[in-house]
């Protein structure tokens, strides 16, 4: 049964308090060892987004995450920069032929890839749904996931291109369909497993990894994981393609995954639920939103935050209540200002909805060292109406 809470650290102030119970929640739990709150924290189920948890040979699906894997990555391509303005219709045609947004999606013609090969049969899950999972190869999604053309500011060396400003494409999304069918079914063996957790901690339901559920799990976790990996590289492929376009430099990394890694002398599971790995030296790319700049930083591996950062800004309100809060008319004349125009997206992922991205890298210089900056100009999420999946 819960016990008294580990202690944990938190980065960055007014934090919501919903968020904070659940971060205090999961250190409740008995397989709970070590904790850290990310600044862009807001609540999520189970583990809250922004939150890190390491565990004692335990897996918890939700503080994974439902979108397993979600992706960030980031490629420069070696077009001119003022391609954004020159040759915007191709850029936004290149992103509408080469990708498709919304839940259920599929290529009709689909792409092909060497994850396809892999063992599909480590879970009857990832067995199941292994032809719609071939049929969502290179799509999106919705909610937060978008794929969008902007301006890379390079201030140094460090990254190995010259200092200047550069083309570059940016895309977020993750395993897709499968990844939550993976979710659900395994966070299900885990609540059933655990019905003496009482309510508030349901969601925080364990797999042990010497379980047969456990193994099964990680499996379809770690294949989630390379099924994504692949999602980017065809979007980022063909998208290159399509443009005539080389590429100079690709940088990416997960969030909602887990990790077997060693901290405090011990070997322990790391959940970062939108968190990013941010051990020293780590390459990461932590987004703002569709209007403002998203960092490629370099983590400084701060034990304290078992080698983490945010994944994002983070959201300061629902989806249901920037709905109710914002129209187009509102929003317009603040995309204009920034040079951002939007291809589709909803009202639930405008610019207010979420937290000022610079304040949120202001709060964890002890986590990550800023590199470099983009800037979105050319913006494709899902339409408007589409339900979130994130």
């Amino acid at each position: 049964m819960p016990g008294q809470p580990i202690p944990y650290r938190q980065w960055g102030v007014d934090l919501d308090a919903n968020a904070l119970q659940q971060m205090e929640n999961a250190c409740r739990l008995p397989v709970s060892v070590a904790a850290a709150l990310m600044p862009d924290a807001h609540v999520g189920y189970g583990l809250p987004i922004g939150g890190v948890l390491a565990t004692d040979n335990a897996v918890i699906p939700y503080a994974v995450g439902v979108d397993i894997a979600c992706r960030v990555k980031l490629t420069v391509l070696d077009l001119p920069l003022d391609s954004l303005h020159r040759r915007e219709t191709d850029l936004i045609r290149a992103i509408e032929a080469e990708t498709r947004f919304g839940i259920g999606v599929e290529f009709k013609h689909r792409r092909t890839h060497p994850v396809m090969d892999e063992d599909w049969s480590v879970s009857p899950v990832t067995q199941r749904f292994r032809d719609k999972a071939a049929a969502q190869l290179g799509t999106s999604g919705s909610g937060n996931h978008f794929v969008e053309f902007g301006e890379f500011t390079v201030e140094n060396k460090e990254l190995g291109l010259e200092p200047g400003k550069y083309l570059a494409l940016l895309s977020h999304s993750g395993s897709r369909g499968t990844g939550a069918q993976v979710c659900d079914h395994y966070s299900r063996l885990a609540r059933a497993k655990h019905k003496d957790l009482p309510k508030e901690l349901s969601y925080l339901a364990w797999l042990d990894l010497d379980s047969a559920d456990g193994q099964e799990y990680w499996a379809a976790m770690e294949l989630m994981g390379q099924y994504a990996s692949a999602n980017h590289y065809l979007i980022h492929k063909h998208i290159a393609r399509h443009l005539g376009a080389g590429v100079l430099l690709d940088i990416e990394n997960h969030h909602n995954f887990a990790w077997k890694e060693r901290h405090g002398g011990r070997d322990l599971i790391v959940h970062r639920k939108g968190a990013t790995p941010a051990g020293a030296g780590v390459l990461g790319v932590i987004p703002g939103s569709m209007a403002s700049p998203t960092f490629v930083a370099r983590g400084k591996g701060n034990a304290a935050s078992l080698n983490s950062a945010s994944h994002g800004a983070g959201r300061v309100m629902s989806r249901h209540k920037a709905k109710e809060s914002f129209n187009w008319k509102m929003v317009q004349p603040y995309l204009d200002e920034r040079g951002v125009k939007l291809i589709s997206a909803g009202l639930d992922e405008v610019p207010m909805v979420y937290k000022n991205i610079e304040e949120v890298m202001a709060a964890q210089t002890d986590l990550v060292e800023p590199l470099a900056k983009f800037f979105p100009r050319l913006v494709k999420m899902a339409p408007a109406g589409e339900r979130a999946e994130d």
